[in-house]
């Protein structure tokens, strides 16, 4: 069965996010004075080919955990579902 996961990778809380500071910045200097606490990260999307849901979340877990988060600086969420 195919799974569809959608993972969230974002800057720990604790961290300075530059990135976020400038586009901030920039928003407030457009006129959207209301924008506060931007945080750039990444979304990564992946097709899982697994006999059940529990093996494909281990397989995106395993993924997180040993390429697509920094553990250092990041943090990360995701979901599964099957794959339409």
């Amino acid at each position: 069965m195919k799974y569809r996961a959608e993972v969230n990778v974002m800057p720990l809380k604790a961290l300075l996010d530059p990135q976020g500071k400038a586009v901030e910045a920039r928003l407030h200097n457009m006129g959207a004075k209301a924008v506060a606490n931007v945080r750039i990260g990444k979304h990564i999307t992946l097709e899982v080919d697994a006999p059940d849901q529990k093996t494909a979340a281990a397989l995106v877990e395993k993924a997180c955990k040993d390429l697509l988060h920094n553990p250092i600086m990041e943090s990360y969420e995701y979901k599964i579902e099957n794959q339409k």
